[in-house]
């Protein structure tokens, strides 16, 4: 196991700083959330884009202010995740507006459902649990401007995409899902137990969706 270059007290105010700093981007985060959400229940023409952009937003966001410019304080290793972060943000565009790749709308069914659940956790059950523990605001990670509820609000909404998501964009959210899980473990951030599970749930859930979907493609075209 490896050691981390700061302790629980440093990781916590750290946030309360950045919270603090930020303030009221954590409010617009969760305005901008529950319009990605609204938007995929009730799509209109320019839904997926939109989602997209915000999706990206939220990614580069996390990168820069967060990853960068404060956590790069008390880890050297944050300047490779926000460079990460901000790579994912910038594939999320590509594969949305360049490709054309990502559509997005609720469907009532295994993944709509699992999708949902991993929404909700990373905006409302996240934080109640997180508070239980005694990480409250401002000394905690908030949706939207910190990695790891934003990284399982990004595998809930993924889930909600059709037809497939490309594999490429799942990397760096899967690398993250680990790398976050086993540091939060550490720290005693058990809040992000439900970051390892969505990692793996969505993967799975994601290639099976690919490969189910490619299949049906060949059937119908044979």
């Amino acid at each position: 196991m490896f050691n981390l270059p700061f302790s629980q007290r440093e990781f916590l105010e750290l946030f309360s700083t950045y919270n603090q700093a930020i303030w009221p981007a954590q409010i617009i985060a969760y305005m901008l959330g529950a319009i990605v959400v609204g938007m995929a229940l009730w799509p209109g023409r320019l839904t997926s884009k939109t989602i997209v952009a915000i999706l990206a937003a939220f990614w580069i966001w996390t990168g820069g202010a967060y990853h960068i410019a404060y956590f790069g304080t008390i880890n050297s290793a944050a300047y490779l995740f926000g460079a990460l972060f901000i790579v994912e943000g910038i594939l999320l565009i590509w594969a949305g507006f360049r490709q054309d790749r990502l559509k997005f709308q609720f469907n009532f069914n295994t993944y709509g459902v699992t999708g949902a659940l991993m929404i909700a956790y990373a905006m409302i059950i996240y934080p109640i649990i997180g508070y239980e523990l005694g990480h409250g605001y401002p000394s905690a990670p908030m949706f939207g401007v910190a990695p790891c509820p934003m990284v399982i609000f990004t595998f809930g909404i993924l889930l909600w995409a059709a037809p497939r998501v490309p594999g490429w964009l799942l990397v760096i959210p899967g690398l993250w899902s680990i790398i976050g899980f086993t540091a939060a473990t550490k720290l005693g951030m058990l809040e992000d137990t439900g970051l390892l599970v969505a990692g793996i749930l969505g993967i799975t859930m994601l290639r099976l969706k690919a490969k189910s979907e490619t299949l049906n493609h060949m059937k119908v075209s044979s």
